[in-house]
């Protein structure tokens, strides 16, 4: 067979059939990531010894950098897109989020599928004492273990004895980058079932907010105006910065979508909203949304607003939010994402204090999404080195 001969091999890749021409020497990672455009299969180190690779073959962990292609016809190959998705996530990449297990993410899809591997083949190896060695064969460039191993004790200790399955492995159409094909044709049942469901009503997580964001902002507005504001869904949205209403639903519910950009990771969510408590003064009211994005971060908010008096005159509109990020953009930190929070809630209140003295809908927000996050980073970065400059 000479250098540049092709050969067809047929396998399974999250329960989907496919067939790739690949020379006799590429390996499984490579296949993956660029026939069938799977990136989420991370290379690292392409010698075995990182682990960012690992994908489950036949039902075992295994090192795509290592495995040529033309070894797995036949075979059934699991990768990290596999796991879950954006709208179902395993409960591992759900407790990887939670605890917040990742930084960069680069090891995150080989220790995903490493600690699947262990907690679905060996779980009486997963012992709290066991996991530093168990988990060894994948590297963190960035040294969370910490979180890593209490999101996979906390999975080992709701599933003791054996974690769910795959939730996102189901015949359907791969789109690849090179000669990779997958059967094409229309929906089926099998394949409607893995789309993304249209949430009906919103759903907060349990458990600890990711940040919890306690502001109040002095208007000039008179109190009544800007409880006009207030108890106007629409109006008051249209104040919220890359915030758009797009329907209007029965029960109080809201969808809507709003973009942000936070240094190089661009956001696009599409949400919905419903107001649970209304202050029968209509000087408040408490709403609870969520929102996903495509990119697969979620966000899920409980915030309460209220519009008091101020003694001085005007108004004083106070907020209390309760956060929940998970995906990109957790990784920014809680106080990160509590300084953009802020600083979202001052353009915020601005916009009501226009739209209350004006009575129409206010104009863009000046500042963008980006430049909140730069300042809220260099606003700690002061913060730090004052802390420094004073010890």
């Amino acid at each position: 067979m000479g250098a540049h001969d092709v050969v067809d091999v047929a396998f399974t890749v999250n329960g989907s059939p496919v067939s790739v021409s690949v020379p006799p020497r590429m390996h499984l990672a490579d296949a993956l990531r660029e026939q069938l455009g799977l990136t989420g299969t991370h290379l690292g180190c392409e010698h075995g010894v990182c682990g960012m690779c690992t994908v489950l073959v036949d039902g075992e962990a295994a090192r795509a950098c290592l495995l040529l292609a033309v070894q797995c016809e036949g075979a059934e190959v699991v990768t990290v897109e596999g796991l879950g998705s954006a709208e179902e996530q395993h409960p591992l990449q759900e407790a990887f989020s939670h605890h917040h297990g990742l930084q960069c993410g680069f090891c995150t899809p080989g220790m995903l599928m490493s600690s699947y591997d262990l907690l679905a083949n060996s779980p009486d190896r997963a012992a709290d004492h066991e996991l530093p060695e168990q988990m060894s064969g994948v590297l963190c460039r960035c040294t969370g273990y910490r979180g890593i191993l209490a999101a996979v004790s906390d999975v080992h200790a709701t599933h003791p004895d054996g974690v769910p399955g795959p939730r996102n492995c189901a015949a359907r159409t791969l789109v690849g980058r090179g000669s990779g094909s997958a059967p094409a044709g229309p929906p089926t049942a099998e394949t409607e079932a893995t789309a993304a469901p249209v949430a009906e009503d919103v759903t907060i997580p349990t458990g600890a907010p990711t940040v919890t964001v306690t502001l109040a902002s002095a208007l000039t507005a008179p109190v009544d105006a800007v409880a006009a504001v207030v108890s106007d869904v629409e109006r008051l949205v249209a104040c919220l910065p890359g915030a758009e209403l797009t329907e209007t639903l029965p029960g109080d519910r809201y969808r809507g979508r709003a973009g942000a950009a936070l240094g190089p990771v661009k956001l696009s969510f599409e949400g919905l909203a419903r107001v649970v408590e209304r202050d029968p003064q209509g000087r408040g009211l408490r709403l609870v949304g969520q929102g996903r994005d495509t990119g697969g971060s979620a966000t899920s908010a409980d915030i309460r607003l209220h519009a008091e008096p101020d003694p001085d005159g005007g108004t004083v509109l106070r907020a209390e939010a309760d956060l929940f990020l998970s995906g990109r953009i957790a990784q920014f930190g809680r106080a990160l994402a509590g300084d953009v929070s802020r600083r979202l809630f001052e353009q915020f209140a601005a916009a009501v204090d226009e739209s209350a003295r004006t009575g129409t809908a206010p104009t863009p927000a000046a500042a963008s999404a980006v430049r909140l996050a730069l300042r809220a980073a260099r606003d700690a970065l002061r913060h730090a080195v004052r802390r420094f400059r004073r010890g």
